[in-house]
């Protein structure tokens, strides 16, 4: 807890912004998307960026952990201040949005909704590519704390991508610039990319200048429909070695196509095991080409149907679907633990057997749904937490999906980051030494371990809990 002398300091630091002390404010900033519910000592909301950085100085010096927080939509844990401290608001850090047409740049500050970026970009006919689910909801600088992508990661890439220059407060107290407004930048090491990704615990992001590029003309859907599951990940995989490359690349199992329907009938094919969801974009003469190569790959192994719209209207509707999963499936059951194992392209058809084993095995209700080009799936389990003998279940079906996608040379996760949900299984990914080197950096950055303290790295001893 903070000492009264501390909370005075803080309040004397704290004059533009404010200070949230009372039980009910804390209690708001005591959980995310994900699991459990960790009470803060304090919560500061400033758009001063000089007084943040007395703050993080100040915190230092004392020994109280920050945790920097976005809107909290993290399915991973990544704000939860696990240690009590402080818990910064970023979200109110919202002012800056500046569009550079010339330069192709954006410059942000890191409360700004992620959707908004894209509706300013697409404005000047540009394009700011990483398209996370919740980017309506998501601000910027969450999306860089954990290094986001989303269905257009296939042909884009992921947040780091984008991001050439960053303004940052050093878990010291120090404001840094990295980076800058132009795309080639090779003066020594790449700390905007070490920023980027590793979860608020190595600064505070208070500004970023974003790449952006020209938006494509054109876009051509198809939805492939599949009797079973495994022939719909070889489809996958033979579109990608055609030399097509799909902007987006979704599937969807039939638990998903089924939870959809219950919950908004769209003429989804009940029956199906799968469905593969498929835009390309670019010039319109190439798209007429690749379109119907891609609906012929489909239907040589084994495709039942293909769709392709014919309007902007069908088009709509067939990605509504997509985007219809996540609140279908919680009508199932309260609970929803949402993971992103990620593995090869190639490995597709067969990490999708070993997750109807682990169904199977555990009893599980396992939704399968994801960006399925780049490989980064995202098998849903639906249950009640309030259940303890299927939570046990659902705990031991989730570790043998994180091991199942690193025996199959993948990664514990594609773009919702580590936090203190998959710390304890970094080190089955990265090896002893890995890790101890990814500590090392923390130590060199982050001496006092105040910065969002108790992520990444596991503590001994823990455990993956959903009880």
């Amino acid at each position: 807890m903070l000492t009264s002398n501390q909370i005075m300091k803080i309040n004397h630091i704290v004059q533009i912004g404010r200070v949230l002390l009372d039980e009910h404010d804390r209690y708001s900033y005591s959980f995310d998307a994900s699991f459990g519910t960790y009470l803060p000592d304090a919560v500061v909301q400033t758009k001063h960026v000089v007084e943040l950085a007395q703050l993080v100085k100040f915190a230092n010096q004392e020994g109280i952990p920050i945790y920097p927080r976005g809107q909290s939509t993290s399915l991973s844990g990544g704000p939860l201040p696990v240690q009590g401290g402080i818990v910064i608001d970023l979200s109110v850090m919202n002012d800056i949005l500046d569009i550079d047409e010339e330069d192709l740049v954006a410059v942000v500050s890191p409360g700004v909704l992620t959707a908004a970026i894209h509706k300013a970009a697409e404005e000047k006919g540009l394009m700011y590519p990483p398209d996370p689910s919740s980017s309506h909801v998501s601000t910027i600088g969450g999306n860089m704390a954990e290094n986001s992508g989303g269905p257009r990661g296939l042909k884009y890439g992921v947040t780091k991508d984008y991001v050439i220059g960053l303004e940052v407060i050093t878990p010291e107290g120090e404001i840094i610039q990295t980076g800058g407004r132009t795309v080639k930048n090779v003066t020594g090491y790449d700390l905007t990319k070490l920023i980027v990704g590793s979860e608020g615990t190595l600064g505070i992001i208070t500004k970023a200048i974003l790449r952006l590029i020209p938006k494509p003309p054109a876009t051509a859907t198809l939805m492939a429909i599949f009797s079973n599951l495994v022939d719909a990940g070889r489809a996958i995989s033979n579109i990608l070695s055609s030399g097509i490359l799909p902007s987006k690349m979704e599937l969807m199992d039939q638990a998903s196509i089924i939870a959809v329907e219950n919950y908004q009938p769209m003429g989804l094919p009940k029956d199906a095991e799968a469905i593969i969801l498929l835009e390309l974009d670019g010039h319109p003469l190439a798209l007429q080409d690749e379109i119907i190569q891609a609906e012929q790959l489909c239907y040589v192994v084994g495709a039942s149907q293909v769709k392709i719209p014919k309007n902007e209207m069908e088009k709509e509707e067939i990605w509504r679907a997509r985007k219809l999963v996540s609140p279908a499936i919680v009508r199932i059951k309260p609970t929803k633990i949402s993971e992103d194992a990620t593995v090869p392209r190639s490995k597709i058809p067969e990490m999708c057997e070993r997750l109807q084993e682990i169904k199977r095995r555990y009893q599980v209700h396992l939704v399968l749904f994801g960006h399925a080009g780049d490989g980064n799936l995202h098998p849903n389990i639906i249950c009640d937490k309030s259940d303890a003998e299927e939570m046990e279940r659902v705990e031991k079906a989730v570790a043998e999906i994180f091991t199942a996608a690193v025996e199959l040379g993948g990664t514990l996760s594609g773009e919702h980051g580590i936090g203190n949900m998959k710390a304890t299984f970094m080190e089955m990914e990265l090896g002893t030494v890995g890790l101890d080197m990814m500590k090392r950096i923390k130590k060199a950055w982050d001496p006092n371990n105040i910065m969002n303290p108790g992520k990444i790295f596991p503590e001994p001893g823990q455990k993956l809990e959903l009880k």
